[in-house]
């Protein structure tokens, strides 16, 4: 029997957060936004995807505001329309967004220390912690041989152990570097654009 390669799975967000509201007539062509609709910008809280949707408007929409968006959320309260670009993203989306990002990091940070635990190298040339902005083959050391006496516990204690500072804004940079540079090489915290 030939070995079969799988279609790659779908990824979906369960929950996201508004970053802008948009006038309905930034919709492109073909698309329409139900009476009592509201368009939005919003940022995934898991996979950070990009999305717009029409939000109903007894949701009270408005930035910052965090919304179930899973695949069973009654399409009269939340329909996903598109994902979208960093770079289609209003400039108060834009400026929302970094926020966000940092709020989620801060969230995720149990989350996000494990990744600094078990991550390895993306080629034969480049581990994943020479990804992050400010860490260098010196530092990315520094962080194995640390992590291979005990894991980390927090961002407090890789900055601490490491010598490094502001470690949830370096991840917090390379996030918004995975969203909005369309010719990155490797996504260690955001999901692909659709058209990787």
């Amino acid at each position: 029997m030939k070995d079969m390669k799988r279609a790659p799975q779908k990824i979906y967000e369960d929950e996201a957060i508004i970053l802008d509201i948009v006038p309905s007539a930034r919709l492109e062509r073909g698309q329409h936004v139900e009476r009592g609709m509201i368009v939005a910008q919003m940022v995934g809280w898991q996979y950070f995807t990009l999305l717009e949707a029409a939000i109903n408007q007894s949701l009270n929409p408005k930035p910052g505001l965090r919304l179930y968006i899973g695949k069973d959320v009654p399409r009269q309260l939340v329909r996903i329309l598109r994902r979208i670009s960093y770079q289609e993203l209003t400039e108060n989306a834009k400026f929302t967004l970094e926020k966000v990002v940092e709020e989620i990091v801060k969230e995720r940070e149990a989350e996000l220390v494990e990744f600094i635990n078990t991550c390895g190298p993306l080629t034969p040339r480049l581990h994943a912690l020479e990804a992050l902005p400010g860490i260098g083959k010196k530092i990315s050391m520094r962080l194995i041989e640390e992590r291979s006496k005990a894991p980390f516990t927090s961002f407090k204690d890789i900055e601490e152990r490491a010598g490094i500072q502001n470690f949830d804004k370096m991840i917090m940079k390379r996030i918004i570097e995975e969203l909005s540079d369309p010719n990155a090489k490797y996504w260690l915290f955001t999901r692909p654009p659709s058209s990787y």
